[in-house]
This record gives C-alpha cells, structure tokens and sequence, in this order.
C-alpha cells in the first residue's frame, strides 16, 4: 500500500516577543492510497497551520513531508508550487469559484495549469462533471448554482489535476446538515475510485460517518479520536 502522504516529527513553532509557541509538535502522519481521514480540533487547535504545512503551502520549523513519495525538503518555491499543481488538490469552506468562469471552464483552467493534454483534459471534466451530477450545470456561471452545486464544482475542481491527494479545509461548514453529509460522501466515493487519498479538517463530527479514521489535533499532536477518549496513536 502506498503512502500519498508522510508527515515526520513535524513541528511548526512561531515567535512573539522573545517567546516560542510551538503550534505543531513532532506530529506523525502517513495517509495511504485509498483512504480518507478526517481531523478534528478545538478552535486554535492548529488544523489550518497542519493543513498548511501537509499541502505544501508552510514550511515546517523542522521534520519531513513527503507527497506521493516525494520529499518536500529543500525544494524552493517554484519547486513547490509546481509540486501543488501536480499532486495535490485543496477544496475550502467556500467553493471560491472563479465568478467568469463557466462549471465546465473551471476545470478545464486546472487543466491547464497541470499542463493536461486538452483532450483528456475535456474527458476528465466530463467524466467528473457526470460522476457528481453537475453534467447539466457545465454552462452555468458559479452565481446560478445552489451552494450545494458550486461544492460539486469544488469537489471536481480539486480531483481535476489527479492529485495524489485531497486536502479539504471545512468543507461542509457553509451547507446544511444533508448537503454537506453528501459533500463529504463525494469525496469519500472519488477517493476510492481514483485509488487516491484525503484529508479533511472539520469540526462538525456529524460527518464522519464515510471517513476510514478520525484523528484529533490537540497540543499539536495528533491522536485517535474515539468517544470514550483520545488516545495516541503512531500513525
């Protein structure tokens, strides 16, 4: 079973005033093809800072990340944004659709910025658009969709580079209770029929139900989350 993602002994610290704060702390993590997990945390906790540093977008005050087999360390910026293109795909609270651009134009722009071919770039999006039931939306500007339709658009726009993996920041947190229930099974059904992996931070355990492991973020570590308590877990 391959890893698409590895976080080792990760630990973010900031500064203030002389003080450090450590908001991540030697946290382990691997993710293998095929499974979805779910993170879970107070507010403050440091979901979005581990978020952050897993998508390639923070650099960890020290340990290792490595996407589908591939070290973040050392590379520079350009190096990482290129690496973000190719293997990794994000979706946010808010869709944050491109308002000029068409459903189908959305995807199709990703494709682009991957450096897909365009033909497989037109059946990529159209098979993804069929998979999610936004086939019939693919002319729509983001402004005539439902907020359920425009996290549809969100979900395909995100697996439109075939990432290694998905990382999903609150997904569900604008949606009422069975849009986002339906959100969160997309994602699930996508991870296993593209053999992929993602990772979702929420704080809404109504979700859970299509996540094969729920993990909490406390103290900067991570540990099982289980109704009768949290107990760490080397992962």
């Amino acid at each position: 079973m391959s890893a698409m993602l590895m976080m080792k002994q990760v630990t973010k610290n900031y500064g203030d005033g002389g003080r450090t704060m450590s908001v991540l702390n030697k946290l382990d993590l691997t993710v293998n093809a095929g499974e979805f997990i779910a993170v879970l945390g107070p507010s403050g906790s440091g979901k979005s800072t581990f978020l952050s540093a897993a998508g390639a977008l923070l650099t960890p005050t020290s340990g290792e990340i490595w996407i589908d087999g591939e070290s973040l360390t050392n590379k520079d910026k350009r190096e990482l944004t290129e690496l973000r293109l190719q293997k990794i795909g994000f979706m946010f609270q808010n869709a944050q659709l491109l308002p000029y651009l068409k459903v189908e134009e959305q995807l199709l722009y990703v494709a682009r910025l991957a450096k897909l071919g365009t033909k497989e770039s037109k059946e990529r999006a159209a098979g993804l658009m069929k998979r999610l039931g936004i086939w019939e939306r693919r002319s729509h500007y983001p402004e005539k969709l439902s907020g359920g339709e425009k996290q549809r658009v969100a979900i395909a726009r995100a697996w439109m580079n075939k990432p290694a993996i998905l990382f999903a920041d609150e997904p569900t947190a604008s949606l009422d209770f069975e849009r986002g229930r339906e959100v969160v099974r997309m994602i699930a059904d996508e991870v296993r029929s593209e053999g992929k992996a993602a990772v979702m931070v929420t704080h809404d355990e109504r979700m859970l139900d299509w996540c094969d492991r729920v993990l909490h973020l406390e103290n900067g570590m991570l540990a099982e989350h289980q109704n009768t308590g949290a107990v760490t877990v080397q992962v």
